[in-house]
């Protein structure tokens, strides 16, 4: 299969993402997949933006789109998106706050995703990092994309499945907050991505 994986530039003052620090570092072919790997913006519509055009591009047979989620413990494989945009007091990189703004009016309340969560979940354990199914993606840029990208294909290439996967925080995104977070260092997130991409070249359904 070739698939097309993004990972989000740097938000909220951090200096890195660990979504794209991951994916930025995966092999070009894991398994039988060839991997696209792209840096998309923390600001809404610019990333949906940039994600339909490399789809025109390369013509992918899968899309999956990673994300930072500070706080959580495991790679967390998003099983639906929502119709939503929602973070009032946290901009994006462009400072939009949305409040209670659908993502598309002609749109469904929900998209699920396409991917194989539960066997890339499984996949991800198995390959020694922690891995859960996550049923909210949260109201912020990363459902925004979640969404946004099933709509897209729905509409214009239904063939094409997608998704959203999670990450946790880096080691030192966490050393210098006043909170305690919970992290994950990035050989392992990178460790349980490349398992769960490799689920999708297994050709089953």
């Amino acid at each position: 299969m070739k698939i097309l994986v993004t990972g989000f530039e740097p938000f909220g003052g951090e200096a890195v993402n660990p979504a794209w620090e991951a994916v930025k570092n995966l092999p070009q072919q894991i398994g039988r997949n060839e991997i696209t790997a792209m840096l998309i913006p923390v600001v809404r519509y610019e990333s949906l933006k940039a994600i339909s055009e490399k789809i025109e591009e390369i013509r992918p047979d899968a899309v999956i789109c990673v994300g930072q989620a500070g706080g959580r413990k495991a790679v967390s494989f998003e099983r639906i998106g929502i119709n939503c945009d929602d973070y009032p007091s946290f901009g994006d990189n462009e400072g939009n706050k949305p409040v209670d703004e659908k993502i598309f009016a002609d749109g469904p309340d929900a998209y699920f995703s396409t991917l194989p969560v539960r066997r890339m979940k499984e996949a991800c354990e198995a390959a020694g990092t922690a891995a859960e199914i996550s049923n909210t993606a949260g109201t912020y840029v990363c459902n925004h994309v979640l969404y946004g990208v099933r709509h897209y294909c729905t509409q214009h290439h239904p063939e094409i499945i997608s998704g959203f996967i999670h990450v946790p925080f880096l080691p030192e995104q966490t050393a210098d907050k006043e909170k305690e977070y919970p992290s994950m260092p990035l050989e392992d997130i990178i460790r349980g991505l490349e398992a769960a991409i490799a689920v999708l070249g297994e050709g089953q359904e």
